[in-house]
């Protein structure tokens, strides 16, 4: 089994990180950092060139994560995947056999996730496993 966790560096995300390391130690558990890099749009040169750069970004963001795991002594692993961030997730979770997938939240109601789908929102939806939600620290 696995801890996975949704990263993108954001104030839920970093909230996140520290409840996941916590609980992957509690578990004796690998944590499996994720990122999804679709980027918006549909295709041709501009995608190309957005996709490349959410890509830099979450190869940086992963490392930072890494880096205080390691830190914390928890084993990791990482994973870019071409997906947006829920189907990610979903996805990581599957192929890790996942106890339970951690996101960070960052404030918006629940009118506003509904409404524009965001992450946390489509993984309590879409998930078969467990998912920790982490409110951002103020």
């Amino acid at each position: 089994m696995s801890v996975v966790l949704g990263y993108d560096e954001s104030p839920g995300a970093l909230s996140a990180l520290r409840v996941a390391i916590e609980v992957a130690t509690a578990y004796d558990e690998p944590l499996v950092i994720v990122h999804g890099v679709a980027a918006p749009g549909i295709t041709g040169e501009e995608y190309g060139a957005h996709h490349e750069a959410v890509r830099e970004a979450g190869s940086t963001a992963l490392s930072h994560a890494v880096r205080v795991a390691d830190e914390a002594g928890v084993q990791t692993s990482v994973e870019l995947i071409d997906e947006r961030p829920a189907q990610a997730l979903i996805e990581a979770a599957a192929r890790h056999g996942a106890r339970v997938i951690v996101v960070g939240t960052w404030g918006e109601s629940p009118v506003r996730g509904a409404l524009l789908g965001s992450t946390p929102h489509k993984l309590l939806h879409l998930s078969t496993v467990p998912v920790l939600c982490v409110p951002a620290r103020s």
